[in-house]
């Protein structure tokens, strides 16, 4: 019982969150201008805007591939010593991800030059914190049910890939619209690292067979890498600070990485979009696209080699020649020569998990009023001087992140009401590899210059979230000033 407790808790500990980074409802919602950090080419009529500080932009992605909390603990008069066998060990592969993202805007603006009309620039600092951990499957296999009656099994250890980061991100974006048609962007970013830990590459295998001098011989061939950065220093400042000082030392130095005192790396967005006639647009985008060279603060932990061992043989009357000795320490230490695990500090570059984002959007039902009584911007096609406004849209959308283990793919069906200058819904229908099921619902509201936007998504999972696969919140505060038409 103690070890289906810890293996319980080891397991809801990794699956506090996954994510996809899929941010379907505020893609090319153009009355937000956070809608531009996933399209930087998306089409807007910002005079300027500025996000009001840790509230402007702020974007939570949590859920379980394959597994949720109600799975193991409801209360189904199962024994949850047969749910974690079935539904965990036995229930997931090496398809499916654990893993949590969170972005928060520290500062945010934007503005267009009064001798530029069609260009717009924006600026801005986030944080980002992202964890993606694919089920170790041979691994749990091994740790759950031992080797016991498995002789000549293989168990993968290239089943373990995990990656992790905390960061700040810096930017600097250009909107342009080239003709009345097109709008591209581009966005330059410098990454500054805090914290980065990854094991992606391991490869090897342990086997159990029948040994010639001992019952069972076992059989260790691994090539496996932990590289870290920011680890040690997080460490230390956590060993430094005593109580009273409310993590004074830690803060200081998660500032310090976070504002370029850690690992520093660049990146590229790019998007655009285009009119294919007045009621018809197709946009894209790629983000992030760059990397991070992590060389502040690098700390790397290797097994690599072969070992083969028939486990302790006391060998008599050898062993009453030395009564005392410890034969457990020596195959340790004979293992550990064998395969060798050993450390570096040797520096390492991270590429960034890029995305990639398209939509086609078809937009129709002109609204009440002319063009000349609307200075806020709820046109979806037409350049900004053709004074064309649209109620609805509806069109779809293709989202797709790469992973460890390949390309992550979302498709999205989305609908977009607006009304009148104040009020725009927007409904989204998504499918991707964490649930079928998923209806999104983005509000956003204008009052004067103040702009607001609260989005969720997997809203029918909201009556059982503890049953829930993926759930995401984003919420947003501006203030923004229109360009008259």
């Amino acid at each position: 019982m103690k070890r289906i407790h810890l293996f319980c808790f080891a397991l809801f500990i990794g699956c506090s969150g996954l994510f996809a980074q899929n941010k379907q409802l505020l893609y090319d919602f153009v009355e937000i201008p956070q809608a531009l950090m996933v399209n930087p080419g998306m089409q807007t009529d910002f005079k300027w805007y500025a996000g009001v500080p840790l509230l402007s932009g702020l974007s939570v992605q949590a859920g379980t591939s394959g597994l949720s909390v109600h799975d193991i603990f409801a209360d189904d008069g199962l024994d949850i010593n047969d749910k974690v066998r079935e539904r965990a060990v036995y229930g997931l592969n090496t398809r499916d991800m654990i893993g949590t993202t969170v972005q928060i805007e520290l500062l945010s603006g934007g503005f267009r030059p009064a001798n530029r009309p069609k260009d717009f620039y924006s600026f801005g600092i986030y944080h980002e914190t992202d964890f993606v951990n694919y089920w170790p499957q041979d691994l749990a296999f091994l740790g759950y049910d031992g080797n016991a009656n498995q002789l000549g099994r293989r168990y993968r250890l290239d089943d373990l890939k995990l990656r992790g980061e905390i960061l700040n991100v810096f930017h600097f974006g250009i909107n342009r619209e080239v003709n009345p048609n097109l709008t591209v962007g581009a966005r330059a970013k410098i990454y500054s690292g805090i914290l980065d830990f990854n094991s992606t590459a391991n490869e090897g295998y342990f086997v159990t067979n029948e040994g010639q001098e001992n019952l069972l011989s076992s059989t260790l061939v691994s090539d496996m890498q932990l590289r870290t950065s920011g680890y040690e220093e997080i460490k230390e400042a956590l060993d430094d600070d005593v109580p009273g000082d409310n993590g004074t030392r830690l803060r200081d130095v998660f500032v310090k990485r976070g504002f370029l005192g850690g690992d520093l790396g660049l990146g590229l967005d790019l998007g655009f979009s285009y009119n294919l006639n007045e009621q018809t647009t197709i946009t894209g985008s790629v983000l992030d696209i760059g990397f991070i060279y992590h060389y502040s603060d690098p700390k790397n932990y290797t097994l690599e080699g072969q070992a083969t061992t028939e486990g302790v043989r006391i060998i008599l009357p050898n062993a009453l020649v030395n009564p005392s000795g410890d034969f457990w320490q020596d195959l340790v230490d004979e293992i550990e020569e064998l395969v060798p695990f050993e450390d570096n500090t040797n520096s390492y570059i991270n590429f960034r998990p890029t995305k990639l984002y398209g939509s086609i959007r078809y937009s129709f039902g002109e609204p009440d009023g002319t063009a000349e009584n609307c200075n806020c911007d709820y046109r979806v096609s037409g350049s900004r001087s053709s004074g064309i406004r649209y109620r609805n849209s509806l069109g779809g959308q293709l989202f797709v992140i790469n992973r460890p283990r390949g390309p992550q793919a979302a498709v999205t069906a989305f609908y977009q009401r607006r009304f009148g200058r104040a009020l725009s819904l927007k409904a989204t229908y998504t499918a991707d590899k964490f649930t079928f099921t998923n209806v999104g619902l983005g509000l956003n509201m204008q009052a004067g210059p103040v702009n607001l936007y609260l989005m969720a998504d997997n809203l029918l999972a909201y009556q059982n979230i503890a049953d829930s696969n993926y759930a995401s919140f984003q919420f947003g505060l501006n203030i923004i000033s229109w360009d008259r038409n």
